[in-house]
């Protein structure tokens, strides 16, 4: 049988699965910590591998649904267990197989009691997470998406800090009031669009506005809490400070995509009219975010902090770039969903790192880290100038595609979002010379080892990103191309206006394969 004719996407869910109940069934007797970390990285490592091919075969010039599975579950509510993927999907399913591999490596030292439990919880999310990403069924998409917030709760109140437990209260009540909304939202639509959950089915029916703008809302406090949004934002800091290492690397890396993701996948194809109706909010919403976000990184002094508020300002050019409504934006925002995921993994992956060394993250008790950590310091620096979208490095791409999409539609919120990119080189120049830079503050600094090989393996599986992408991001704006193209046509005849089509036609994949 022929790899293609497989149940891959039910394969690449169903992986991480077997793994984590592998994990829990064994007796610890049979496998100890030793070993369980090692069958943990092993299929996350065949998942990754699943995923990079699934990527490899994917077609850049088509934007319909591919690698289809579809079976009647529940026939008397016409629900189905249906799963695809499209140039908007592919790439965070790539995303979501990597991120999961390099939080197994970094908890590989810093995860020392309840080992099985742990790695279990950090497969089961991954497969949560990439059910969301795949499927076609409105209810199987809130089946994946409510569940898999509780392995996030367990692995924050079981493996968090001290003050996990109130973290994750937080979490819980702002995550359950945005699904309440969200539900409220599903079960409309269902009832709108002729008793269906299909979403491709959804997406083609016409609604009326003041149905759209009621639905909107709902999916807009489900998806703003998530991503997070401004003023939904405020459970964030806490969850990543409370969080291990891998807890803030798969929170960062990937949950917070869910929300954007949203937006793309039900807001702007099936709400149109209410998406351009509520556009100028959504704008005026994410340069708050982008400006707000920025200042609040610049007065942090804990290191996790500064990494999480900037991700309150970076995924406002993701929403921003959604809402210009033109192919620059659109491209841009889902680009820059993928580059964040890659950087602010890296950043939350340092940060962990030197705490395992040194059990602080207050800048203040770092200084002159450079002469005693000068591989790590090198990496930092490679990750800050990043994060703060230098040329040559994957942020560039995005942010410039987002804010040519800004102006384009929007110019003076683009012009306002330009304040908070000037922002975040300060605050990231400034934690870096205050961390690397001069003389050594601190004697026991001097004690420390600097990069291990273990280490060094998860940073250079994102570092690799930083530059493909930076360098030669063509391929990787391929894969979405055929998809916008045909989002921006959904929205255009409802609507009445003239989207903008692609400007930069990206080669599909098969050219850079020879094929």
């Amino acid at each position: 049988m022929e790899l293609m004719n497989l149940p891959l996407l039910s394969l690449l869910i169903a992986l991480p699965l077997a793994g984590a109940m592998l994990l829990v069934t064994l007796p610890g007797t049979v496998i100890g910590p030793f070993i369980t970390r090692w069958l943990a990285l092993g299929f996350t490592t065949g998942e990754l591998l699943l995923a990079a091919w699934l990527l490899w075969s994917f077609d850049s010039s088509s934007h319909h649904m591919q690698f289809l599975e579809s079976h009647t579950w529940i026939s008397a509510l016409n629900i189905n267990y249906t799963l695809g993927v499209d140039g908007f999907s592919i790439l965070f399913i790539f995303l979501t197989a990597l991120v999961g591999w390099v939080c197994v490596v970094a908890s590989w030292r810093a995860i020392q009691h309840r080992v099985r439990q742990f790695m279990a919880s950090l497969l089961v999310m991954q497969a949560l997470m990439l059910g969301v990403f795949c499927a076609l069924d409105l209810f199987l998409f809130y089946i994946f998406w409510e569940a898999m917030l509780i392995p996030m709760y367990l692995i924050i109140g079981i493996w968090g800090g001290d003050n996990r437990f109130y973290a994750t209260l937080k979490f819980f009540l702002y995550t359950l009031a945005g699904s309440v909304f969200f539900l409220i939202g599903v079960i409309v639509l269902y009832l709108a669009g002729g008793n269906s959950f299909d979403i491709q089915y959804l997406a083609q029916q016409t609604y009326s506005l003041e149905l759209q703008r009621w639905i909107f809302i709902a999916f807009f406090i489900g998806f703003a809490v998530k991503v997070p949004m401004f003023p939904f934002h405020t459970w964030l800091p806490d969850a990543h400070v409370e969080a291990p290492t891998a807890g803030s690397i798969i929170l960062a890396g990937v949950l917070l995509k869910m929300g954007a993701y949203g937006f793309i996948r039900f807001s702007l194809p099936i709400l149109p009219d209410a998406s351009q109706f509520f556009a100028p909010v959504m704008a005026t919403l994410s340069v708050i975010a982008i400006i707000y976000g920025g200042f609040l990184a610049l007065a942090q002094d804990d290191l996790k902090k500064l990494v999480a508020y900037s991700s309150i300002s970076h995924m406002g050019f993701v929403t921003l770039g959604l809402f210009t409504f033109n192919s620059q934006g659109i491209k841009g925002a889902i680009l820059q969903m993928f580059n964040h995921g890659i950087v602010t993994s890296a950043l939350f992956l340092m940060v962990g790192l030197i705490y395992e060394r040194t059990h602080s993250r207050s800048i203040a008790d770092y200084g002159g880290l450079m002469k005693a950590l000068p591989v790590y310091t090198v990496f930092l620096a490679i990750f800050v100038l990043t994060s703060m979208a230098l040329p040559g490095t994957n942020s560039f791409i995005g942010e410039l595609f987002v804010l040519a999409g800004a102006f384009s539609s929007m110019p003076v919120f683009g012009g306002l979002a330009i304040i908070g990119a000037a922002l975040s080189a300060i605050y990231l120049l400034s934690m870096y010379k205050r961390v690397a830079l001069g003389p050594i503050s601190n004697p026991k600094l001097n004690t420390l080892g600097d990069i291990t090989i273990r280490e060094f393996g998860a940073i250079a599986a994102l570092l690799i990103f930083v530059f493909w992408i930076g360098l030669h991001p063509l391929p990787f704006l391929a894969l979405m191309d055929a998809s916008v193209d045909e989002l921006l046509r959904q929205i255009s005849p409802q609507t009445g206006t003239a989207l903008t089509p692609s400007v930069i036609t990206a080669p599909s994949l098969t050219d850079f394969r020879g094929g």
